[in-house]
């Protein structure tokens, strides 16, 4: 299951990108061709670079490729490393839970209790900001079925 999350994750970033490359060609040609860009199209390349970025995240979280430091763990015992990575994931598990679960759930609350609007686009703010709790979701998923089904090595 996580590898499956893990595979479609990983394709819909791709998707997302090759979206954004095209939107950005399409404001880059009606720029110098046309003569005035495309009023959606900068926004539209915020908003999937927010995407990307936030659920880039998430996808590298579980593909266990994120920053690391790892100047503690080469000098101490295998027993004792294992219990550092424990807390390293019991602490990126309630990072994820508050900041981004929970205070990224606020964030759609309030913009949607405001009618927040894009300026351009017109999509409620909600949408963009609903990539947050959903990438803080992700990331406890992944660290849960680290801690408790850890990989074979």
């Amino acid at each position: 299951m996580r590898d499956r999350i893990s595979f479609y994750l990983g394709r819909f970033l791709a998707l997302l990108m090759a979206v954004m490359t095209l939107d950005v060609l399409w404001g880059v040609f009606t720029r110098y061709a046309m003569g005035a860009q495309a009023s959606w199209s900068e926004e539209l390349a915020r908003f999937l670079l927010i995407w990307i970025g936030i659920l880039g995240a998430a996808y590298v979280s579980g593909q266990k490729a994120h920053l690391a430091i790892n100047l503690i763990s080469s000098k101490i015992s295998a027993k004792a490393d294992k219990r550092l990575n424990l807390f390293v994931r019991g602490l990126v598990i309630v990072f994820a839970l508050f900041v981004l679960v929970i205070g990224g759930s606020r964030l759609i609350y309030i913009s949607q209790i405001l009618g927040q609007l894009s300026p351009a686009l017109r999509i409620p703010m909600s949408v963009v900001y609903g990539v947050v709790p959903l990438s803080g979701l992700f990331i406890i998923y992944f660290k849960l079925t680290e801690t408790y089904q850890p990989a074979v090595e």
